[in-house]
């Protein structure tokens, strides 16, 4: 039996562990803190094919598995966009792509990210979502 928490519940987490600090200083510190947690992805996976476009900062992310289940690595030069990431994953990897496409990062805004990230960053998140997204539509379609 699957024990992983539901993207919903992770998503739940996520808001709930970010309520805990007073103000952004404390929330930044965290999430380099998650980013400083990502298993470390492979130097032989950090290529041109899975570098993210649209992010100031250089993104690798993996995909594998099929529809039923796909698994999600990543990896950031920048210690706040590993934290994105860390949240990435969290609430996507391990999931169905289906579920993948139906669950949208409202996270986002329960943390507060939306109106406390930098554009650049912020676009950069957009396109670290939309590549999640591209996987789970290209693992439908095969």
């Amino acid at each position: 039996m699957d024990t992983t928490p539901s993207a919903d519940a992770a998503q739940d987490a996520i808001a709930d562990e970010f309520g805990f600090f007073g103000d952004w200083t404390e929330r930044y510190q965290y999430l380099i803190d998650l980013g400083r947690k990502l298993p470390e992805l492979p130097v032989e996976l950090r290529t041109d094919e899975h570098k993210v476009d649209g992010c100031q900062s250089q993104v690798w992310l993996v995909a594998s598995g099929d529809a039923t289940r796909l698994e999600f690595r990543a990896a950031s030069d920048s210690a706040i966009v590993s934290g994105l990431i860390a949240l990435l994953l969290r609430v996507y990897s391990g999931r169905s792509a289906g579920e993948v496409l139906a669950t949208e990062p409202r996270f986002i805004n329960a943390i507060g990210l939306a109106r406390h990230l930098s554009p650049t960053r912020s676009n950069g998140l957009a396109a670290m979502l939309e590549k999640i997204r591209e996987h789970a539509r290209m693992a439908l379609a095969s």
